[in-house]
């Protein structure tokens, strides 16, 4: 790959995904053969299966060259997230749920805006900005994502409509620049902080609609997620906190 060529590292975070890893990978595969020219890999992050996961992220990275399987040795999406970062080679990287509740069409959206706007750093993919279409979502948990987003605007004032779509992609110095001023929640509190933080930054972020598709097989423990995020919130809330306090004595 020559310097400076457009390159992409498609992360997958996945825990127990027998039902759903080869599919998954599969239609990837199918989509970016067809519709993507650029080089592009897929990164399986197996954080802690207990499952076949396992053996058929194995049987995957043998079947496609562009695919490799990685064994993360503790649980959460932010701890396979910050491991791909660490990882990746390519001039853009980020990550989507293996179920591909989000149109894996927007990867080629995603693609042509970085192509389009040298200026742009960071896509986050939302199911509530206006143009969104989100289907099959379950009442109690669109109250309690819509919740969520409802509190980070209050408490952190921010601008995005959604903070845990799913489908993030940024350019590779952003990524490494974010996972070093982030803390080390290994859940998916982290990739909240993540945007956040990108927002407290100046970074320039494309908050972009998508279709969306609920996954009724979903391995997300709502209740305890819930109970995870209040708990970062205030970790978070304390460390900003500290940070402006720390930053207004320097000016």
């Amino acid at each position: 790959m020559k310097k400076g060529e457009l390159s992409i590292n498609i992360l997958f975070p996945v825990l127990n995904e027998r039902l759903r890893l080869q599919n998954g990978i599969n239609k990837a595969m199918e989509y970016l053969r067809g519709n993507v020219d650029i080089p592009y890999s897929l990164t399986i992050l197996d954080n802690g299966s207990e499952d076949e996961t396992p053996e058929i992220g194995k049987a995957l990275a043998e079947k496609y060259p562009e695919v490799s399987y990685v064994r993360v040795g503790e649980r959460g999406v932010g701890v396979a997230f910050r491991k791909g970062i660490s990882l990746n080679e390519s001039a853009l990287v980020g990550y989507m749920d293996i179920d591909l509740s989000t149109d894996i069409k927007y990867l080629g959206k995603t693609i042509r805006l970085f192509q389009e706007r040298p200026e742009l750093e960071y896509i986050n993919g939302s199911r509530f900005a206006k143009e969104s279409d989100t289907r099959g979502r379950k009442w109690y948990r669109k109250i309690t994502s819509m919740g969520l987003v409802f509190l980070l605007k209050v408490i952190f004032h921010m601008k995005a409509t959604d903070a845990v779509c799913g489908f993030t992609f940024l350019r590779k110095e952003t990524a490494e620049r974010l996972a070093a001023a982030c803390g080390n929640d290994n859940g998916w509190f982290y990739t909240i902080e993540f945007l956040l933080r990108a927002e407290r930054m100046g970074i320039v972020i494309y908050d972009m609609p998508v279709e969306w598709q609920e996954d009724y097989n979903t391995t997300v423990k709502v209740w305890k997620t819930i109970k995870n995020y209040l708990v970062q919130i205030r970790r978070l809330q304390k460390a900003f906190r500290q940070e402006d306090r720390v930053n207004v004595k320097k000016n």
